[in-house]
């Protein structure tokens, strides 16, 4: 078992999507690089003074690549101090070579646990536990400052491993919310196909009896037929994109736009929900309405819950020739609702408008409140 474990450990492939280098990293770089000139140049006691400064001057560039090589980063940096640390002690130097500017080789623990594999980090604490070993027995001060000072570079790699399950942990449950979106995505669509196909059937049954008798009703219901197989075959790209991952699909009617009166209405006890329909919607395709319904159910949903001092609630839903606008606000205190990390449901309805085409944003409103706008196409479907 332990085997396996330790298998699996190191067969750990990257964390994702590293950054490769953030502004933060110049600015530390700027900040070491005089730093390190300065202390080089001013402290009495550096031991070897020219190899001290060129190792503060030189190791700071690494930072550059601990993301995205963080292995190769982690030996650059330790193993150019174990073979300081050999050389000091082969040329019998008077103390540690090196420069308090150095400290900021404790970011490269936490930067290999957090963003390699698990063969690098493996490969790379064996170098730090090596570092930090010889550097206590060359400058041995005490068990109990050898065993603090051993923890305290070990502590850089423990918050890198927490940062990362965290990480993962997140993006999982986001994963997850984005399929079930897509599963009830589907299961709505499955009603829209299934009533397509059903038109289509009687059209064409309607076409044949027709056909000798009335040639141009039947040319009609061959004209319906083909709008309604181009209808369905839109829907059908949908719902396969959302059952890529084996979801069952429920034979449930879905609501739609003219459900939304039902949904103000059941808000009891609760803010006054308001519902403002306007332009053309007569013709939103089934699965854009149920679209619109459900972001709409959703904001809704977050403002009873969350907002602060909420009493007013607006749902506007705006249709013109190519889109159909939907916009839920609420009158709660600013920011009220606002969070630095998306919540799952705004995850779902940004996953639901994208599946359909359209995209949607949410954020504190110009004046107070909580404000949630989608933009939906009514052809429904991307290409």
């Amino acid at each position: 078992m332990v085997r396996d474990t330790v298998r699996t450990l190191w067969a750990e492939p990257r964390a994702a999507q590293p950054p490769a280098r953030v502004w933060r990293d110049w600015v530390l770089v700027a900040v070491l690089v005089p730093t390190a000139l300065l202390e080089g140049l001013l402290r009495d006691d550096v031991v070897w003074r020219p190899v001290s400064v060129l190792l503060g001057v030189a190791l700071p560039w690494t930072l550059l690549w601990r993301r995205t090589h963080p292995l190769a980063a982690v030996v650059a940096a330790f193993g150019t101090i174990i073979l300081t640390d050999i050389a000091s002690v082969v040329g019998d130097a008077d103390g540690v070579v090196g420069l308090y500017t150095m400290i900021f080789i404790l970011l490269f623990p936490y930067s290999l646990v957090r963003w390699g594999s698990g063969r690098e980090i493996g490969i790379g604490l064996a170098l730090i536990e090596v570092t930090a070993i010889l550097g206590i027995v060359i400058d041995y001060t005490g068990v109990v400052d050898s065993v603090v000072g051993f923890l305290f570079l070990q502590f850089p790699a423990t918050l890198g491993a927490t940062v990362r399950y965290w990480t993962s942990s997140r993006l999982r449950e986001l994963d997850q919310v984005k399929l079930r979106e897509r599963a009830q995505l589907a299961r709505e669509l499955h009603d829209t196909v299934a009533h397509h196909v059903s038109a289509i059937a009687i059209r064409a049954q309607a076409g044949r009896v027709l056909a000798a008798t009335h040639p141009e009703a039947a040319l009609e219901a061959l004209d319906v037929i083909d709008e309604e197989a181009s209808l369905t075959l839109a829907e059908l790209r949908v719902m396969v994109g959302g059952l890529r991952d084996g979801a069952a699909v429920s034979l449930a009617p879905q609501p739609g736009v003219a459900d939304l009166e039902r949904l103000a209405r059941s808000v009891a006890n609760g803010p006054l929900v308001e519902v403002d329909l306007s332009g053309d919607l007569d013709d939103l395709m089934p699965s854009v309405g149920s679209a619109v319904y459900r972001i709409a159910q959703e904001s809704v949903t977050n403002a009873v819950r969350h907002a602060r001092h909420v009493t007013h609630i607006l749902v506007r839903v705006a249709g013109d020739a190519d889109c159909v606008r939907v916009t839920v606000s609420d009158d709660g205190q600013t920011g009220s609702t606002a969070n630095n990390l998306p919540g799952y449901g705004l995850v779902g309805m940004t996953e639901r408008a994208a599946l359909l085409g359209g995209s949607l944003e949410a954020g504190p409103g110009p004046e107070r409140g909580w404000t949630v706008e989608a933009v939906l196409p009514k052809a429904g479907v991307p290409a």
